[in-house]
């Protein structure tokens, strides 16, 4: 009898992670041969070890072929890392316990950095403690720092969104500078890498329009030249529209919105740059101005996703199974660029090990001189991503999105875990 699949969530969810999880279960779906049920994981990882597994062939093909369209995470996420091997001993001795309890022979997780972490260590199972299984990463984060891979899916549909967010929102500030807001700050998520901050710059086609200031992880952030920048703005296209990544530092690396805690990940807490930015202004130059946080906003924004978006989150989740059926262990599908105009594409693959752990920052070569917007390799770089649209239905007015039955799967162990 073919083994059962384990499939599983991690880390923030995308406008188009179940466009992934589509791909498995649809794949897997046509090789019945291959792999027995695809169970699952309620809230990732946390769904394997407490034993919460979701029965997906409870789905009809229709509510699984609807996850294409569908934002956020269908089975749940989590932030959740597991250890070594060697210190944790215990999570890997549960992870064989449940995966022995339901024939579980594949493991594909679907998340960014610490998830392919994740994934490369439970593929060591086979190896460290004499459980055959076969581990396929899923990528997948908004942040586009994952290395190997061109690009990551969830990265273009929130490019896309902020795009076309600080885009409208210039028109808006323009329109009102006169005898009003003058500055509109636009914050964006990126800790470590300026890639979402960046593809706001593809709003602009000429100088004068916005944004004219992007802050980007990578650049320390300089008060002076960015006042001086702002203000140059305001006197000679009368606004400025400026989008902020949420990990800018200053000279002495600190965020210059850290709040001091530190997240599941033990990544530092950001609490907003946009009102520090916007505040700074408002007491440097005197300038009237609003400031807003996409925050989830950009990475749930399904009705506007980008159709390249969509195309490779399923067809890296298809490849998956592809690999996985294949015998492939410890691997992870990617995307290869092929050329950019017309923008084609293929998948490709990478090892886990070179794929853990590591951030892709954004390239010298792709940030301006002044350090305060992008060149034209990095628009090259970043325009086929957000090209296309690939609408949901709606009816009534509103996107119809599907929501699951999720159909836990009955527990066959006496013993439990609890989490740490």
């Amino acid at each position: 009898m073919p083994k059962n699949a384990f499939y599983a969530q991690s880390g923030g969810v995308t406008a188009v992670i179940n466009a992934s999880a589509c791909g498995v279960i649809e794949t897997a779906r046509q090789h019945p041969d291959k792999i027995g049920k695809v169970y699952a994981g309620r809230n990732g990882i946390i769904g394997a070890l407490t034993e919460d597994l979701i029965d997906t062939s409870q789905e009809s093909d229709a509510d699984i072929a609807a996850l294409r369209h569908t934002p956020s995470g269908a089975f749940g996420s989590c932030r959740f890392k597991l250890k070594g091997l060697e210190e944790s001993k215990v999570e890997y001795d549960r992870l064989i316990e449940v995966f022995k309890a339901h024939d579980i022979g594949f493991f594909f997780y679907n998340g960014g950095g610490d998830s392919q972490d994740t994934s490369y260590k439970v593929s060591q199972l086979a190896e460290k403690m004499g459980y055959p299984i076969t581990c396929v990463g899923v990528p997948k984060t908004v942040d586009n720092d994952l290395p190997i891979t061109d690009n990551c899916p969830g990265f273009g549909s929130v490019a896309k969104y902020v795009a076309v967010s600080i885009k409208e929102a210039s028109f808006d500030v323009a329109s009102m500078a006169k005898t009003s807001t003058k500055v509109f700050v636009m914050e964006v998520m990126g800790r470590h890498a300026g890639w979402i901050a960046a593809a706001g710059a593809l709003a602009a086609e000429k100088e004068s329009d916005g944004p004219h200031v992007i802050l980007f992880p990578e650049i320390v952030f300089n008060e002076e030249k960015f006042l001086a920048k702002v203000k140059y703005a305001v006197e000679n296209y009368g606004f400025c529209s400026i989008v902020v990544s949420e990990g800018v530092r200053n000279a002495d690396g600190k965020f210059l919105a850290e709040t001091g805690l530190r997240d599941a990940f033990g990544h530092a807490q950001l609490g907003g740059v946009a009102p520090v930015v916007a505040n700074l202004i408002k007491e440097k130059l005197g300038y009237k101005y609003h400031w807003a946080v996409a925050d989830y906003l950009q990475r749930a924004a399904r009705h506007i996703s980008s159709k390249s978006d969509v195309d490779q989150a399923y067809a890296l989740g298809k490849a998956a199974v592809e690999l996985a059926i294949a015998g492939k262990n410890a691997v992870m599908p990617t995307v290869v660029r092929l050329s950019n105009n017309p923008y084609k594409w293929e998948i490709g693959s990478a090892n886990l090990a070179d794929v853990a752990n590591v951030e892709k920052m954004m390239p010298k070569e792709y940030i301006s001189e002044d350090g305060f917007g992008i060149t034209a390799a990095c628009r090259e770089y970043l325009q086929p991503l957000i090209l296309g649209e690939d609408y949901p239905p709606y009816q009534n007015g509103l996107p119809q999105y599907v929501q699951l039955k999720n159909v836990g799967v009955p527990k066959k162990l006496q013993t439990t875990y609890t989490l740490k």
